[in-house]
């Protein structure tokens, strides 16, 4: 009642004020709109002037015509118009409005939106009638409704009172640069990126870039580098993955940038962008990262499983050939590098199909954990000598004192199978190759990926460098079926592992609660939305991305999340706690981790009000890092 009654009086007030040259105003519980026109009177030109004036409550937002990732803009339905026709409606620069990652466009405050309609007789009084419906948000969004009417009599009219409005937001309305020193060099793509070279004069200060038409893709917040001391502004969109209609580079564009007071409009075809320097770093120095990511991934927990393949494959060369022992890690090492390959490959057919693609995503799929099941357990009780597996010749051979020796094809297929079993791990430096490479086009993920598995396969690469450190280990004796006993152990114990994550997520299991040294801390169920309702009220949010499969993850809270001072400050009640289960295929947590530029586990990333956009941590948490980035976002 008292909020009818409020707008009842805002009404009545706003028809007192009505005056020449402006309707009365339409009122809602979200603002008032009305329609205003630059003269008083429709004079003698064959032109009018008019503007739609939208004053908003404090909060409150509505769309520009590109509204973003959700809502929709104004639409007005000119009927019951008299001697006024043709209307051609202008839309000043947007502002960006971030919500929970959501990238939406419009306005706050006030806005007129200008619109020039042609006179069809001249000189003689025209009827304006408008029927508005606009989409305002708030916490919440409400549709509105606005009937606005506006009788512009014949002969000489003054300048009205809404004319400086009118032409205020006119001057805001995005030309093609010239009177802002602004100009755009090029604009260019690389796989789902999107690149936009521009200058200003004077230098930009806070740049930002909207891309139209919306069907090209969701394109997240732009990254900004500034050149040349801000008279260069490279500016850096990335589509979600799955968003892209189809490839950008070829596809016309409407490109607006917008710094402060001043903006440009421009259509442009987006040309091909080199593999240069994108996130301020070379193709060849991601190369580099790659290399070292996957060198480190052999050190990483989720590969300790399958050390019983690698040891028992080196004890195997005790006293061989050198010849031989070159050639079967180097049989090994193509089988690593091939894998890589083959997850590039799927990788890209997935991306290609619209489909999520991530580091590790295939433990997601039961069919896949089923089939790696019963492989380490058919494998775990051959090394126990329940059965004797008979491989085909081309994979085993009977060598020197009766003992079976891999063939190349043997060694080719271990080290594929190692590959397979070390993928649910993240490493340093991995997450940055795979996150540059999935980002990008089909070329740059298979030669990132190349690199990976070279990186991967350096240890076998160095032994077939120098075999004479296989020919050092002992030779081939009794005490090896203790040594196959216990990788047996090994290898059940990583089935079983690999069953529970099958039986949780085909619902056989009910997800275990793991428990730490610290206190419990409780942990919300991820919620992106709800990430800035809470840094708005001034509280820091800690979101952890994991999964059953994920071992690092794993380490991450037994050593970090779930012990010491950080378990104490995130079970201390003022830091709300996300956990992210991505154990099971997750669309939502697909894009947020995208948004980051990530595709695989694990992620964390911190929330407040110094860091609204978020602060990312690396995949090996530390102590120190946590509660560094806590009190930095406070």
């Amino acid at each position: 009642m008292l909020a009818v009654m409020v707008a009842g009086l805002v009404g009545l007030s706003g028809a007192l004020a009505a005056e020449p040259g402006a309707s009365d105003w339409s009122v809602n519980e979200t603002g008032r709109v009305r329609l205003i026109a630059a003269t008083t009177a429709t004079g003698s030109d064959a032109q009018l002037r008019l503007g739609l004036q939208f004053q908003l409550q404090p909060g409150w937002k509505m769309y520009w015509r590109t509204p973003g990732d959700a809502g929709y803009p104004p639409k007005i339905d000119w009927s019951g118009t008299d001697n006024a026709e043709g209307p051609v409606l202008s839309w000043p620069a947007p502002k960006r409005f971030e919500l929970a990652g959501l990238q939406n466009f419009g306005y706050a405050g006030e806005v007129v939106l200008p619109v020039a309609m042609t006179l069809a007789r001249p000189g003689q009084p025209a009827r304006l009638r408008a029927a508005i419906e606009y989409l305002a948000c708030e916490k919440i969004c409400v549709p509105m409704n606005a009937q606005v009417s506006l009788d512009l009599p014949a002969g000489t009219g003054q300048p009205s009172a809404a004319i400086h409005d009118l032409s205020r937001f006119a001057a805001l309305v995005p030309g093609d640069g010239a009177r802002h020193g602004i100009g755009i060099d090029k604009v260019t793509a690389l796989g789902d990126t999107l690149f936009v070279t521009a200058r200003a004069n004077p230098g930009f200060q806070s740049p930002d870039l909207f891309v139209e038409p919306a069907e090209l893709g969701a394109f997240g917040a732009p990254k900004v580098r500034l050149e040349q001391g801000g008279a260069v502004a490279v500016i850096e969109l990335v589509a979600a993955p799955g968003s892209a209609t189809g490839p950008l580079v070829g596809a016309g564009v409407t490109v607006t940038v917008v710094d402060g007071l001043r903006s440009m409009e421009a259509e442009r075809v987006i040309g091909a962008a080199e593999a240069g320097l994108p996130d301020n770093a070379s193709l060849v120095a991601m190369l580099g990262i790659a290399l070292l990511g996957g060198l480190i991934l052999n050190l990483m927990p989720c590969v300790l499983p399958v050390l019983s393949i690698k040891v028992l494959g080196a004890i195997g060369h005790g006293g061989a050939e050198r010849t031989h022992i070159r050639a079967a890690f180097l049989a090994s090492a193509a089988g690593i590098v091939v894998s890589f390959l083959g997850l590039a490959g799927a990788a890209v057919a997935l991306k290609l199909a619209g489909a999520s693609v991530g580091w590790g995503i295939q433990f997601q799929q039961p069919v896949f954990l089923a089939v790696m099941v019963a492989l380490l357990l058919a494998f775990a009780a051959n090394l126990w000598g329940w059965f004797d597996i008979r491989l085909p010749s081309v994979l085993m051979n009977v060598g020197a004192g009766g003992q079976p020796h891999h063939t190349l094809a043997g060694h080719f297929l271990s080290g594929a199978f190692a590959t397979l079993l070390a993928t649910p791990c993240s490493a340093p430096f991995l997450g940055t190759a795979i996150g540059f490479a999935l980002a990008r086009g089909p070329a740059e993920i298979m030669v990132i990926f190349a690199m990976l598995g070279t990186g991967m396969a350096a240890p076998y690469l160095l032994v077939a460098a120098w075999p004479e450190a296989a020919r050092r280990l002992p030779r081939p004796g009794r005490w090896m079926v203790t040594v196959k006993k216990a990788m047996g152990v090994a290898l059940a114990a990583t089935a079983l592992w690999l069953g529970g994550i099958l039986a949780t997520q085909t619902g056989w299991l009910a997800p275990t609660r793991e428990s730490g040294a610290g206190p419990a801390v409780r942990w919300e169920s991820f919620d992106e939305t709800a990430i800035a309702a809470h840094v708005a009220a001034g509280r820091v949010v800690f979101v952890d991305v994991t999964a059953d499969w994920c071992i690092t993850c794993k380490v991450n809270k037994a050593a970090v999340l779930d012990r010491g001072e950080v378990a104490a400050r995130l079970a201390g009640g003022t830091i709300v706690a996300m956990r992210a289960d991505w154990t099971k295929p997750d669309q939502a947590i697909a894009r947020y981790l995208a948004s980051f530029g990530r595709y695989g586990i694990p992620f964390n990333a911190v929330y407040g009000p110094k860091a609204t956009a978020g602060i990312a941590l690396p995949e090996l948490l530390s102590e120190a890092e946590v509660l560094g980035a806590l009190d930095r976002a406070r």
